[in-house]
């Protein structure tokens, strides 16, 4: 695996290094001594996977608040989603940022997200799986959420959105203040 520093502080892009033959390929999508060497975390306690049925279909943006934060690694195993994170870790240089990765079967570039950071997707072509690890079990009263098209981080999503849940439409927008939705 290549692991590339983005451009909010300790995210990272992850490139698969593939073994090619006329069979197709070969690739790890994780492995502990790589990560550990690249000073990332290894623990991962649930493998998630996500299906988005039609193509602009949003998902997030979604954290967990301390001492439930989740660490993420995403990819998309099926498809292509545009995928956004958020970091809103108070003190952090790159607070308040966000960037958005082409995720695709093809590229099978993956993310890692740091705790503290929200994440969402949307998908970009009809029946996209992405399969993430998590690095902390989901926790129902720390869960948070940002709303998808808040004008004070100014995302630029790819495709207008054609499905959403009331959940994610109705989010509050970010306080960046507090470094917090707006309840």
């Amino acid at each position: 695996m290549i692991f590339e520093k983005t451009s909010l502080t300790g995210a990272v892009r992850i490139e698969l290094e593939k073994r090619v033959d006329d069979r197709g390929f070969f690739a790890r999508t994780f492995c502990i001594d790589e990560f550990a060497a690249a000073g990332l975390d290894t623990r991962f306690v649930q493998h998630n996977t996500s299906l988005g049925q039609k193509a602009g279909t949003m998902r997030g943006l979604h954290f967990q608040h301390p001492p439930h934060g989740e660490i993420k690694v995403i990819r998309a195993v099926k498809g292509a989603v545009h995928d956004v994170i958020v970091d809103l870790r108070p003190g952090s240089p790159t607070f308040g940022n966000w960037e958005g990765f082409d995720l695709t079967e093809e590229n099978g570039t993956m993310l890692y997200v740091p705790a503290g950071f929200a994440h969402g997707f949307q998908t970009l072509r009809d029946y996209s799986v992405v399969a993430y690890l998590v690095s902390t079990a989901y926790t129902p009263g720390a869960e948070s959420i940002v709303r998808w098209n808040d004008p004070a981080l100014g995302i630029d999503w790819p495709l207008p959105v054609s499905v959403i849940s009331e959940k994610d439409e109705t989010a509050p927008d970010i306080d960046l203040a507090s470094g917090g939705p707006l309840a």
